[in-house]
């Protein structure tokens, strides 16, 4: 009986532990969480300010959106107008640059708009919007919607019609509806480094610089919420760029490849 006891007494405090641990509220994209790189960059930060960082991985527009209704604390997202917008607004403070990968254009292997190994995001776009080829987009106000939306207007092209569909989902969800479909898609190239053995679409474009895909992580303005644990936020936004965070960050890779870099 007081062996049950001891043990009941064990989990009690256990659990009360975990729930007095302070909460960060993080809303972050689906491409740090799918590639993996918040698996890598959480634990150590939790365990030296003995805290939680409770993570909503969802499209940047959803993640400033969160940060606007004062419901996070801190956002890591990647759409550079937006997040200034987020700022200019009065919604968040301290931006700040945290690190940086592209942006690619992945296809099936027979490549029926014969955009492969172009360097040109917009003219590949433009070749796809033409043969109408499957396209899949997120369709979800992400950082890499924001960024198809910025290469189609580009072109000049208003996709619509039934070679364009609209996922609404998360970049993991969206490369593996492509490769079902044999279509095209924009990645960026961290999630598609996670995920390229789950699909059999390669990438058919890079190296343009339109495809730069630089994050940040702003803080969410406490003069706006007072709620917002302003000290944890701050040492979160201090960790990810310290040494130790852009180590951690440069050193992450998936396959034997980098995924991410860091200024």
């Amino acid at each position: 009986m007081y062996r049950h006891l001891l043990i009941f007494l064990l989990l009690f405090l256990t659990a009360g532990s975990a729930f007095a641990a302070e909460h960060l509220r993080l809303a972050t994209t689906t491409s740090t969480d799918n590639s993996g790189l918040l698996a890598e960059l959480l634990p150590p930060f939790e365990q030296a300010n003995d805290c939680h960082v409770d993570v909503i991985a969802v499209g940047t527009g959803k993640a400033i959106k969160l940060g606007e209704t004062g419901d996070v604390d801190v956002i890591l997202v990647h759409a550079r107008s937006k997040e200034d917008k987020f700022v200019a607004d009065g919604y968040g403070v301290d931006r700040r640059d945290v690190m940086y990968n592209d942006f690619v254009i992945l296809g099936p292997e027979n490549d029926p708009a014969g955009i492969k190994g172009s360097k040109d995001a917009v003219a590949a776009m433009t070749k796809i919007s033409d043969s109408k080829a499957t396209f899949v987009s997120r369709g979800d106000d992400s950082g890499t919607n924001t960024r198809e939306k910025q290469l189609w207007k580009a072109a000049n092209v208003t996709p619509n019609g039934a070679w364009y569909l609209e996922a609404g989902r998360g970049m993991g969800e969206v490369i593996i509806m492509a490769g079902e479909r044999q279509g095209y898609t924009l990645s960026d190239r961290g999630t598609y480094l996670a995920f390229k053995d789950k699909t059999p679409l390669k990438v058919l474009v890079e190296g343009d610089k339109r495809l730069f895909n630089p994050y940040g992580v702003i803080m969410v303005n406490p003069k706006k919420y007072p709620h917002v644990k302003v000290d944890l936020a701050k040492k979160f936004m201090d960790f990810l760029t310290s040494a130790q965070g852009k180590a951690l960050i440069a050193g992450f890779r998936r396959g034997g490849e980098q995924l991410f870099y860091v200024q």
